[in-house]
């Protein structure tokens, strides 16, 4: 094309360049993204920068709840960027290259599989940076189980006497322990706290709300694993 080929991606360049730039910014617990629009060069997402806009990212939001907002936002900023190339008035922005730089790399099943050694803030930014796709998971009864929502618990004592019967008790328990009533909750021992589970689908089930997964098969779970 005489004016070039520009682009719409969903972070603000030359921050988070490649194919999963949304998942990466919620999953390394970002506060602020953005979508950029740019001049394609042959490498990645490497072009002379046209526009910018910026939006905060929720403390809670997901990742496919960010896509629905900034999907919007995109759609606009292209708007803005078309007419102003063929009014003449965009400057062009060269990308910085800076060994400070955060990539955004695809998605693969060893990103997505929870390590409950890691610290709670790290366990929840993980499962809502793949919720809903691909998903964030764990076993539990050695079939796979993947949570799109989660709760951090950091104070011990915040309504878990019936989860372990002590605080010693409770930061003495392995990472990945499982403690559920049966009935209401399901949670996780992670290095520092809890990870409650709050909507979740098991291996061979629809995707449910964890009171509804606990009556379907909170019989068949222990009270306490690990």
């Amino acid at each position: 094309p005489p004016m070039g080929t520009i682009n719409v991606h969903g972070s603000l360049l030359p921050q988070y360049r490649g194919a999963a730039p949304i998942n990466w910014a919620i999953i390394n617990g970002e506060k602020e993204t953005g979508v950029t629009t740019f001049k394609l060069k042959h490498e990645i997402d490497t072009g002379d920068i046209l526009l910018q806009e910026r939006m905060p990212i929720g403390d809670e939001e997901t990742a496919g709840e960010l896509h629905d907002r900034m999907k919007i936002m995109g759609a606009q900023l292209l708007v803005k960027t078309i007419e102003g190339l063929a009014a003449g008035t965009l400057k062009e922005t060269p990308q910085e290259n800076s060994n400070q730089l955060k990539h955004a790399p695809k998605i693969f099943t060893g990103t997505c599989k929870i390590d409950w050694a890691r610290p709670g803030t790290e366990v929840h930014n993980l499962i809502r940076g793949l919720s809903p796709y691909p998903g964030a998971f764990t076993t539990v009864n050695q079939k796979i189980f993947k949570i799109f929502r989660s709760k951090k618990i950091d104070n011990y004592s915040e309504n878990t006497s019936t989860v372990l019967s002590t605080a010693s008790a409770q930061k003495a328990a392995a990472p990945g322990s499982l403690f559920t009533d049966r009935k209401s909750y399901l949670r996780f021992r992670c290095a520092d706290g809890l990870i409650e589970a709050l909507e979740v689908q098991f291996e061979g089930k629809k995707r449910m709300q964890i009171d509804e997964f606990l009556r379907g098969y909170g019989a068949q779970l222990p009270e306490k694993t690990g």
